[in-house]
C-alpha cells in the first residue's frame, strides 16, 4: 500500500459493505467524524464519454457545486485513465482521499453502492490496470457485469447514473454540513 491507499480512521467501515442509497449519509458521517472537508479530497473517477462511466464526473460536479473545496474529476475536467496518475500526484500529503467510481456487478446489486475503508481499483471491470486509490471508496453498481463491459457501460441508463451521482453528492454534503 502507499500513502494514497493506506487505511485511516478507527475501524469505520473496515470492510466493503453493500449499501442502499439511504445508507450513504451514515458512511459519510463516519468519515466526517475523522476529517474536515478542508482536509478531504474526493476523487471522482470516470469519463463524460460513456453513460455508465460518467458517474464519477457527474458526482464530482455536484460535489463541487455543494462547495467541497477539493474535488478531482468533474464534467469539465474528468479524472480518467489518461489523467488519473497526474491528478493523484497533485493531492496534498495530509489529505484523506475518498475515491468514487462506477462499477459493474451482479444483477441483484445494480443500484447499490459498495463502500468502505480502503482503495478501489479504477477500470478493473474493463480490464485496465490503473493505480488503486482511496483511504475510503465508493463503487456505484450502475449495471450488470457481462461479457462486453465497454458496451454495457455505454448502454447504461443515464437516469440511474444521474440518480446515483446525486445520492452520493447529497449524502456527502449533508454529512459535512454543506447542505441542511
Amino acid at each position: 500500500m502507499n500513502r494514497k491507499t493506506e487505511p485511516k480512521g478507527q475501524g469505520i467501515y473496515t470492510r466493503k459493505a453493500r449499501l442502499a442509497g439511504e445508507e450513504l449519509p451514515l458512511f459519510f458521517a463516519a468519515i466526517a467524524r475523522e476529517v474536515s472537508a478542508d482536509h478531504l479530497t474526493l476523487v471522482c473517477i470516470g469519463t463524460d464519454r460513456s453513460t455508465g462511466d460518467a458517474l464519477g464526473p457527474l458526482t464530482g460536479s455536484r460535489l463541487a457545486a455543494h462547495g467541497f473545496p477539493h474535488v478531482i474529476g468533474t464534467l469539465p475536467d474528468p479524472c480518467d485513465a489518461q489523467s488519473i496518475e497526474e491528478k493523484l500526484g497533485s493531492i496534498p500529503e495530509h489529505h484523506t482521499i475518498v475515491a468514487i467510481d462506477a462499477c459493474l456487478g451482479q444483477r441483484a446489486s445494480v443500484g447499490s453502492f459498495l463502500a468502505g475503508q480502503g482503495p478501489l481499483s479504477p477500470a478493473e471491470s474493463v480490464g485496465l490496470s490503473l493505480p488503486r486509490v482511496g483511504h475510503y471508496s465508493i463503487a456505484a453498481v450502475v449495471n450488470e457485469k457481462g461479457p462486453k463491459p465497454y458496451w454495457t457501460l455505454q448502454s447504461t441508463s443515464l437516469h440511474r447514473v444521474m440518480d446515483m451521482a446525486s445520492r452520493i453528492a447529497d449524502a456527502a454534503a449533508s454529512a459535512f454540513r454543506l447542505i441542511p
